[in-house]
């Protein structure tokens, strides 16, 4: 079943790359699309009225798989995992997820196609942001193991309408007197000019002043 996810904030998008999840890092790191758990993926947030619509959607899909279930194997009444969560962090009411993995069958998948607001193909390797509002094609995919069973979200496509800008890390430190200074080298304190000319000297008087900033 497909579905378009409207006019919701992307949270956490990788879909310039395959990622996987590092265990010695504890963080997701660019991979190859073959590698063992490579997928494209990006989390969104949803308004509780967003939620109760993907959810009605997302039940009628594993109801509709359950009745056409040939096989002996019992479809639960309820499905056990949903792709949708309550948000703990207050940046919606509920979060949801969908992916798309490195490769089935041993076979590479496409990367998610991506699309401005006018749907013009934006360039490969195009870094969505967190925060922007897209719109999110997924196919909706039930799913019974035996074991485990669910919905989950195929990631197909993600049309930005607004981008948000890339959000730089916090600085935990602060400032320590007579440390290291990145900027110009310095010799005994001062700072030397990279081209070999003489420390600048200060200002003599005010008749001197120099009023271009640069």
């Amino acid at each position: 079943m497909q579905h378009i996810i409207s006019g919701v904030k992307a949270l956490y998008p990788r879909l310039n790359s395959t990622y996987r999840f590092d265990q010695e890092d504890y963080k997701s790191v660019k991979c190859d699309p073959k590698d063992e758990g490579a997928a494209y993926e990006m989390s969104f947030n949803l308004t509780g009225e967003q939620c109760k619509e993907l959810n009605t959607i997302c039940m009628q899909a594993y109801k509709n798989a359950a009745a056409l279930e040939t096989s002996k194997r019992k479809w639960p009444e309820q499905p056990l995992s949903l792709p949708y969560k309550r948000d703990d962090a207050k940046q919606g009411d509920w979060i949801g997820k969908a992916k798309l993995k490195g490769a089935y069958s041993g076979e590479a998948t496409n990367p998610p196609r991506q699309v401005d607001a006018s749907r013009k193909k934006l360039p490969d390797g195009f870094e969505l942001t967190s925060g922007s509002t897209v719109n999110i094609a997924v196919t909706v995919v039930p799913y019974n193991t035996g074991t485990i069973n669910g919905v989950s979200l195929r990631l197909r496509a993600v049309q930005v309408l607004e981008l948000a800008e890339k959000q730089e890390s916090e600085d935990p430190f602060t400032e320590v007197a007579g440390g290291y200074s990145g900027g110009a080298a310095q010799i005994n304190g001062v700072e030397q000019d990279p081209f070999g000319l003489p420390p600048a000297q200060p200002a003599q008087s005010n008749d001197l002043e120099d009023e271009i900033p640069f």
